[in-house]
């Protein structure tokens, strides 16, 4: 094979060792998308009435939203801390602490006592734990994405790495299935008193069974053939200087610092942004604006969330065959084109149109772009600072994204009584994608070891 075919290390990892990093790899990323899930599904049902009581509902709300939003400012502080230790000690330690970390507070949150028993302690301890389950979770779907990328004979990458997308899947439905079942079970007395705890406490057998999973976890082949690692242990940079020089480890140091980062800020701004308008603006749109029963865009969710199982590993295996820049072009010009018809057939408050639009939108601009996204932003980085570059440049393109993307769109509509602001933002989000990935280099079958980022 040629240099840039070539997938070091991964003669040495047997189909069973690659399984158990795929299981891994998808639940770490159920795991975290579950326990956000968990939460925001709490924030908006219990929440305000449990750890919050003594003012008024519309204040309560707003004081538990805003527990739910520190979460996400914990994200990047993780993805910084735990991106720059998984690229210095190794990917499955720090895995191993991430998921332990996010677990573990899951659990306690189901374990805190309300306002009623301990005060003003209660809100203070779920903003606590909030913000270490974030910490944890910041660096996770990265880290569970560069495993399984270093793991994963080159040829297969994007359908292995896929399995970190389809876990966000995995974990939305558990969470709302929970829910479901517990609010169709309990009486509200009931979900009040202790049915809301459950779900939290059921998280702790997810946990159990990761730990146990990733103990047995054998370390990236990448990280071990990786130039400045001797014996799974990373080199100081005055070692490196004194080991000899090796090509990879040249270039990496003359490499244009900054470009391959600003790229993957692009391709993920258009997956984050397509994500916050359809799975969370558009449902609130349908309702309030557009008077369409709640349950409908609900379903629809639901329904292309149950299709996405499909489509991602699909666009993963597309992305091995055909190459990540045509099928990141492909699917982010689809959805830019797609944006006028999606937003007239919603506006049309059919419900056969509006389940359609949504899953069809769902599954080609946000799950589909998701698929591809896991192994181009990994591949786009060199092997000394991978973790860290792909973790820092998800949550900050997520967040910005996500964070501006529902408030600008709520305001836009509510000035112009109109829906061509929201298929103008999708249009602009896909583009911005579309353009990161005109100007990226094709990154399929690239050599992982390699110090230097592509291009």
């Amino acid at each position: 094979m040629t240099e840039s075919t070539r997938s070091p290390g991964v003669v040495r990892r047997t189909t069973r060792e690659l399984s158990k990093a795929a299981v891994s790899g998808w639940l770490g990323t159920a795991m975290e998308f579950m326990d956000f899930q968990l939460y925001s599904l709490a924030t908006a049902i219990v929440f305000d009435r449990i750890f919050f009581p003594d003012v008024s509902p519309a204040i309560g709300l707003i004081a538990a939203m805003a527990t739910y939003g520190v979460g996400y400012l914990a994200r990047l502080v993780g993805a910084v801390y735990f991106g720059r230790m998984g690229d210095r000690i190794g990917r499955r330690k720090v895995l191993y602490l991430t998921i332990a970390i996010m677990g573990a507070s899951t659990t306690l949150i189901g374990a805190l006592p309300p306002y009623q028993t301990i005060g003003i302690a209660a809100p203070v301890l779920l903003v606590v734990l909030r913000l270490v389950q974030g910490f944890g979770a910041g660096a996770e779907i990265a880290g569970a994405t560069v495993l399984l990328v270093e793991y994963a004979p080159a040829r297969r990458r994007g359908f292995i790495s896929s399995l970190a997308a389809l876990g966000t899947n995995s974990g939305t439905l558990a969470a709302s299935g929970l829910w479901a079942l517990l609010l169709a079970v309990l009486s509200e007395q009931q979900v009040l008193a202790w049915g809301w705890r459950l779900p939290f406490l059921l998280s702790f057998v997810m946990l159990l069974f990761g730990l146990w999973l990733r103990t047995n976890l054998r370390e990236s082949p990448v990280f071990e053939e990786r130039p400045d690692v001797v014996d799974g242990v990373a080199l100081s940079r005055e070692q490196i200087q004194r080991a000899p020089q090796r090509g990879a480890l040249e270039a990496g140091l003359r490499q244009r610092k900054g470009r391959a980062f600003l790229l993957a800020l692009g391709l993920r701004f258009g997956q984050a942004g397509n994500s916050g308008l359809i799975q969370t603006f558009l449902v609130g749109y349908l309702a309030t604006t557009l008077l369409v029963d709640r349950s409908v865009p609900t379903a629809a969710i639901v329904y292309g969330s149950v299709l996405g199982f499909a489509t991602i590993p699909f666009v993963g295996l597309l992305g091995d065959r055909f190459g990540r820049r045509p099928v990141y072009l492909a699917l982010s010009l689809l959805t830019a084109v797609l944006a006028v018809p999606v937003m007239a057939a919603l506006a049309s408050r059919s419900t056969p149109a509006i389940t359609l639009a949504v899953v069809v939108v769902l599954n080609i601009g946000v799950l589909g772009l998701f698929s591809v996204e896991s192994a181009t932003m990994a591949e786009l980085f060199g092997a000394r600072t991978r973790f860290t570059q792909l973790a820092v440049a998800k949550e900050i393109g997520g967040t910005l994204a996500t964070a501006v993307g529902p408030v600008l769109a709520a305001t836009l509509t509510a000035a112009t009584h109109h829906w061509w602001p929201v298929a103008a933002m999708l249009i602009a989000y896909s583009l911005i994608t579309a353009a990161a990935a005109w100007f990226s280099p094709e990154t399929r079958g690239r050599d992982l070891v390699r110090l230097e980022d592509a291009g």
